[in-house]
C-alpha cells in the first residue's frame, strides 16, 4: 500500500490569497511567479483528476441530478462476495469496475482472502501499471486505475493465529491453506504490511490520545510538497554501467524503444517513480548496501519487491526532511515488508 494520499479540498481552484515571497525586485517578482504557478498547476490538476473519475462514474451510471460531479477524492469498499467483472470490470459492454472507480482515492478491501482468487490475480496489472485492459471481439477498452490499495484480513480462519491471549483452533494446514489465497505476486505490490495485534485490557483502559490528524496531515503535505519539487527538475545524470567493453543487453534496448504504460505519466511523487526515478534519487551508499543485501538473502526479497523498499524507504527520508536515505530509513521500511515473510514462510 504505496503513498496514502492526505484528504484534499474540493475547491477545485484555489481563491484565497497565495502566500507570496516577502522579498523586493525581480527576484520577489520571480518567487511570486513560482509560487503562483505551483499552485495554479496544482488546481489544475486536481480538476483533471476530478474530470477523469466524473467520466468512470457516468460510464458505470452512477451519477444522478443530486451528484452530478465528483470532486472529492473516491473511496470504495466492495463485499468479499463481488464477482470478478465487477471488481475490475467486464460485462458484455464493458464498464469500469471497482479499481477504476477508486481511480485518484481509496480502494478498500476488507476480509482480502475472502475476496475470489482470479479476482485477486487480476489485481496485479492495475497495481503495476495504474490501468485495465479489457478485450472484446469488437473491441479493446482501458479504463484509468490509479488508487491506493487497503487491504485487511485476519491471519487465518478463526482470527486467533499467534495471539497472546485466545488459542486458535485451526489446524496447521487450515492456516497454511487460508494464507496461501493471497499469492507472493500480489504480496510483493503491497508497500506496507502491518501487523495489527490485540490490545491488552490496560491499554484498552488507558485511552490515551495519539497524535492529532492535523499534525499528520500537515507532515505529510511537506512531504508530499518536497517529492513534487523533486520532479520538478530533469533527472540527474547517474553513471552508466555499460562501456565499449560491455554493450547493453538486446532486452534493455527493446525496453527503451517500447516505452511502459507509466513513460508517459507525469511523476508527482515517491510511489509513481520508475527504475529511471529510482535509480536517481534512491541511491543507497556503502552501508545501506549491506543493510539490503541481508534482507535480499534473510527476507528473499524480489527484483519488485526491492524497489518499493527503496521507494518506501525514500518517503521516509522525505518525512524526516532528510535529503539521502540512511540505514534507519531502510530498517523501518524492511520492518514494514517483514509480515508476508513471518506467515507466508518467504
Amino acid at each position: 500500500m504505496s503513498n496514502i494520499s492526505p484528504m484534499v479540498s474540493t475547491n477545485l481552484y484555489p481563491q484565497t490569497a497565495l502566500p507570496f515571497v516577502e522579498s523586493s525586485g525581480q527576484q520577489g517578482r520571480r518567487d511570486r511567479t513560482s509560487i503562483w504557478c505551483r499552485a495554479h498547476e496544482e488546481g489544475a490538476r486536481q480538476k483533471r483528476n476530478n474530470d477523469e473519475a466524473t467520466k468512470l462514474y457516468s460510464i458505470a451510471g452512477l451519477l444522478n441530478s443530486e451528484r452530478a460531479l465528483i470532486n472529492t477524492r473516491p473511496f470504495r469498499s466492495p463485499h468479499h462476495t463481488v464477482s470478478t467483472a465487477a471488481l475490475v470490470g467486464g460485462g458484455s459492454v464493458p464498464r469500469p469496475g471497482e479499481v477504476s472507480l477508486a481511480h485518484h482515492g481509496v480502494l478498500f478491501m476488507d476480509e482480502l482472502p475472502e475476496f475470489p482468487r482470479d479476482g485477486l490475480e487480476v489485481l496485479r496489472q492495475p497495481l503495476e501499471d495504474g490501468v485495465v485492459h479489457i478485450a472484446r471481439v469488437s473491441a479493446s477498452y482501458a479504463f484509468p486505475a490509479l488508487f491506493t490499495l487497503v487491504a485487511a484480513m485476519n491471519p487465518c480462519p478463526c482470527g486467533f493465529y499467534g495471539d497472546k491471549f485466545r488459542e486458535c483452533t485451526c489446524t496447521p494446514e487450515a492456516v497454511k491453506k487460508y494464507q496461501k489465497r493471497i499469492s507472493g505476486p500480489l504480496l510483493d505490490r503491497i508497500d506496507l504490511h502491518i501487523e495489527v495485534p490485540r490490545l491488552s485490557e490496560d491499554e484498552l483502559l488507558q485511552m490515551q490520545q495519539g497524535e492529532a490528524s492535523e499534525k499528520i496531515r500537515e507532515r505529510v503535505c511537506k512531504a508530499r510538497k518536497v517529492q513534487e519539487n523533486r520532479f520538478t527538475h530533469p533527472l540527474p545524470q547517474t553513471p552508466s554501467h555499460y562501456t565499449e567493453d560491455t554493450p547493453p543487453h538486446p532486452a534493455d534496448q527493446a525496453a527503451q524503444k517500447t516505452p511502459s504504460p507509466q513513460a508517459n505519466r507525469p511523476v508527482y511523487c515517491n510511489a509513481q517513480m520508475g527504475p529511471a526515478e529510482i535509480r536517481a534519487y534512491c541511491q543507497p551508499d556503502e552501508p545501506v548496501k549491506e543493510l539490503l543485501r541481508q534482507a535480499i538473502q534473510n527476507l528473499g526479497l524480489s527484483a519488485r519487491a526491492y524497489d518499493r523498499l527503496l521507494k518506501v524507504a525514500r518517503t521516509i527520508a522525505d518525512l524526516e526532511n532528510a535529503e539521502h536515505i540512511t540505514t534507519s530509513h531502510v530498517a523501518e521500511a524492511i520492518n514494514y515488508r517483514s509480515l508476508d515473510r513471518k506467515y507466508w514462510g518467504g
